[in-house]
C-alpha cells in the first residue's frame, strides 16, 4: 500500500503542469479547453499529498481520492444551494426525475461512443439530456395544465425507459460498468469528469449569486413576483436547468439512484434549526459537507459504496437536527418554522 502511494505521489509530482494532467484524462478533445482546470486539479492534488504527509491519512495518498474529495466538496455546496429553493417550492422529487433522465443521457453517450466512436464523455451527454428533460417538465406543465408531479412522472419514466432500452441493445458491450452510474464510484472520477463538475459548479454558484433575490421572490410568492414584472416562467425554467446540472455533477459520486437525496435531506435538516432563508442555505451547506466528508471517509475505510454511506450519514445528521430543534423549543427558545414556512429575508427585494 505504501509503495503504491509513493508511486502515485511521484506521478503527481511530475504532472503539475496542465498538459500532463490532460494526458491522464485520456486525450479528450476538451483537453485544451479544460487545461486551466487540469492545472487547478494538479495544484489541489499536490496540496492533498502535503496534507497526507502531515496527517498520515491513507485515503489522501491516492490521486483518485483527491478528485473525489474535490467533487464531493462541490456537491456539498451546489446541491443544498439549489435544493433549498426546490424544497420550499415543493419540488423535492424533481431531482429524482432528472437523475433518471440523466441516466438516459449517460446511455446515449455510451451508445454513441460504441457505435460511431464519438469519444465524448457520457457526463456531457447526460448534462444535455437532463437539461432538455428539465425544460420538458416545465413545458408539459404549462401546455397541458398538468400538476408538476404528473410532468415529472412522465419525464422520469420516459428517460429511464430510453436508458434501459439503449443498455439492453448492448452495442459494443454497452452494459459493462453501468453500475458506476447507477450507484456512483469514487475511483472513477477522472480528471475530465472533475473538470466538467467544476464548470457546472461555477455556473450554478454564479447564477444563484446573481439571481438570488428574484428566485427568492418567485419561491415564496409567485403571483406577486409576476405582478411586479419578474418573468416567472423564465426563472422557473432556469431553476430546473440548474437542478439538472447539480444532478449530473452529483451523479459521479452518488449515482442515479441516490443523487436526489443530497438535494433534499440536508435542506430538511437545516429547516429544523433555521429561522430565515439565508440561514437555511448556510446550515444546509454545512450539513451537506459534513455528510459528504464523513460518508466518503467511512465508505473508503469500510469498502462500501460511497453514495449509500453519504446518504445514511445525511439522514443521521437530519435526525440529530430534528432532536436539536425539538430541544430548542422545549427549552423555551423560539420554535423553528416548519418545512416550507421558513421566512424569506425581509430586508431584501427582487430589485436589489
Amino acid at each position: 500500500m505504501t509503495g503504491m502511494a509513493v508511486g502515485v505521489e511521484s506521478d503527481a509530482g511530475t504532472g503539475t503542469n496542465a498538459l500532463a494532467v490532460a494526458l491522464q484524462s485520456g486525450g479528450s478533445p476538451l483537453d485544451a479547453l479544460f487545461a486551466p482546470l487540469y492545472w487547478l486539479l494538479s495544484w489541489w492534488s499536490d496540496a492533498m499529498f502535503r496534507l497526507a504527509r502531515l496527517t498520515g491519512l491513507e485515503l489522501l495518498q491516492y490521486q483518485f481520492m483527491h478528485r473525489a474529495i474535490l467533487v464531493g466538496l462541490c456537491i456539498g455546496v451546489m446541491a443544498p444551494l439549489i435544493g433549498t429553493f426546490l424544497v420550499h417550492r415543493q419540488l423535492a422529487l424533481i431531482g429524482d426525475a432528472l437523475a433518471h433522465t440523466a441516466f438516459a443521457g449517460v446511455a446515449v453517450g455510451l451508445f454513441l461512443n460504441a457505435v460511431i466512436d464519438l469519444g465524448v464523455s457520457p457526463y456531457l451527454t447526460a448534462v444535455v439530456v437532463a437539461m432538455i428533460a428539465a425544460l420538458l417538465i416545465e413545458l408539459i406543465s404549462e401546455v397541458t395544465d398538468a400538476y408538476n408531479d404528473v410532468s415529472m412522472a412522465i419525464v422520469l419514466s420516459t428517460g429511464f425507459a430510453l436508458g434501459t432500452t439503449l443498455i439492453s441493445i448492448n452495442a459494443g458491450g454497452l452494459a459493462v460498468g453501468i453500475n458506476q452510474f447507477l450507484f456512483g464510484n469514487l475511483s472513477t472520477v477522472s480528471a475530465e469528469n472533475a473538470a466538467i463538475l467544476l464548470v457546472l459548479f461555477s455556473v450554478i454558484v454564479a447564477t444563484v449569486a446573481v439571481t438570488r433575490n428574484q428566485l427568492l421572490y418567485v419561491t415564496f410568492d409567485e403571483t406577486a413576483a409576476a405582478v411586479s414584472g419578474i418573468p416567472v416562467k423564465w426563472y422557473n425554467r432556469m431553476l430546473v436547468m440548474l437542478t439538472a446540472m447539480v444532478v449530473v455533477g452529483a451523479m459521479q459520486i452518488m449515482g442515479v439512484i441516490l443523487v436526489a437525496a443530497m438535494l433534499v435531506v440536508p435542506v430538511a435538516g437545516a429547516a429544523q434549526v433555521s429561522r430565515s432563508f439565508s440561514e437555511s442555505i448556510v446550515v444546509s451547506v454545512v450539513l451537506a459537507e459534513l455528510a459528504v466528508l464523513l460518508g466518503m471517509g467511512v465508505s473508503y475505510y469500510g469498502e462500501a459504496t460511497a453514495g449509500g454511506v453519504i446518504v445514511l450519514v445525511a439522514v443521521a445528521i437530519y435526525v440529530v437536527a430534528v432532536v436539536v430543534g425539538k430541544l430548542q423549543t422545549a427549552m423555551g427558545e423560539d420554535a423553528t418554522l416548519e418545512m416550507g414556512r421558513i421566512a424569506p429575508d425581509e430586508t431584501e427585494s427582487p430589485s436589489d
